[in-house]
């Protein structure tokens, strides 16, 4: 009778890497955010710095000092600035990361919705950049007022409305086609490198995910166990609520290539399902119960991202 015997544990991770890359790749597309933003500060000239230095008798070589170029706590700014977080978040919420700054991954039957919600997004920009420029020469004034000497009319354009903007590409992630009949080589090489960005994407993506919820899952357990003062700990409702939006985001986002975190997750997921912020701070026995729960889920985690395997990023050996 032939025994079959088991991969080496190496060559075991390597295939189920390479598989879970070929998932995410398979999965999702590649998405890039860009801001346009108008610098608020500004860095004062040698001659200010001089000034400035010599108010506290120092050398002006070493003192770096700048200006507010104007009130970026005015509602109008913050509006503007309510838009662009809002469309960063959008972004992030709804991708996974991927290996290459400033790009994330997509899945591919959420592109539309993700594509619709960016470009209300737009339209909100637009909208708040209208309010903003209407009110910016009010803001300059306020800021020759307030900067007094260090003031630059230079440092200001008649209008503002243009160097706001959000915009978005779908850079590619593959080698050219071309390259298969000009250059199969070379094709394969960056088929070859393709396919390494995404076994490393799928661990940054795993590793994101577990110590996110590691760090919810303390932050909340140390709020329920013990008492401050003789009276339970105080505890924001983000502190609950931040956790149900963790979960229910990782499971649209969740290629579901680890078993253990989804386990993890799933036992998260048990524990605080219907629960909300109220009950817990009325509920002594409740309160209890999660904190325990929360606190079982915490030492798995602990020992999740200790011992797994794939916690530092494999590469095929090289031939």
């Amino acid at each position: 009778m032939s025994t079959i015997l088991e991969p080496p544990t190496q060559e075991r991770e390597i295939t189920q890497l390479t598989k879970a890359g070929e998932q995410l790749q398979s999965a999702t597309t590649a998405i890039r955010l860009h801001v346009r933003w108008p610098g608020v500060r500004k860095t004062l000239s040698q001659g200010q710095r001089r000034l400035a230095a010599g108010a506290f008798s120092a050398d002006a070589n070493v003192l770096s000092a700048g200006k507010k170029l104007f009130d970026t706590t005015h509602p109008v700014f913050r509006a503007v600035s309510a838009v662009k977080s809002k469309a960063v978040a959008c972004w992030r919420g709804q991708t996974l990361p991927y290996v290459e700054p400033g790009v994330r991954l997509v899945k591919r039957e959420t592109v539309a919705t993700l594509e619709s919600q960016l470009r209300e997004t737009q339209s909100e920009l637009k909208q708040s950049v209208k309010e903003l420029d209407r009110c910016w020469s009010e803001l300059v004034e306020q800021a020759r007022q307030r900067l007094g000497d260090l003031f630059d009319v230079t440092d200001y354009s008649q209008s503002i409305a243009d160097e706001f903007a959000i915009t978005w590409d779908y850079p590619a992630t593959t080698p050219p086609d071309y390259l298969r009949s000009v250059a199969p080589e070379i094709y394969q090489s960056e088929c070859d490198r393709v396919r390494e960005r995404f076994n490393e994407a799928v661990q940054i993506a795993e590793a994101a995910f577990a110590e996110e919820l590691a760090s919810l899952v303390s932050h909340l357990a140390e709020r329920l166990s013990g008492e401050s003062d003789g009276k339970p700990k105080v505890f924001r409702d983000t502190a609950v609520t931040n956790l149900h939006d963790f979960l229910e985001r990782f499971r649209r986002l969740s290629i579901g290539t680890d078993e253990s975190l989804e386990q993890l997750v799933g036992q998260a997921q048990s524990l605080i399902t219907g629960v909300v912020p109220d009950e817990l701070r009325q509920q002594e026995s409740l309160r209890t119960r999660i904190s325990n729960g929360l606190v079982r889920i915490e030492a798995s985690l602990d020992g999740y991202m200790t011992d797994r395997p794939r916690r530092n990023i494999i590469r095929r050996p090289t031939s």
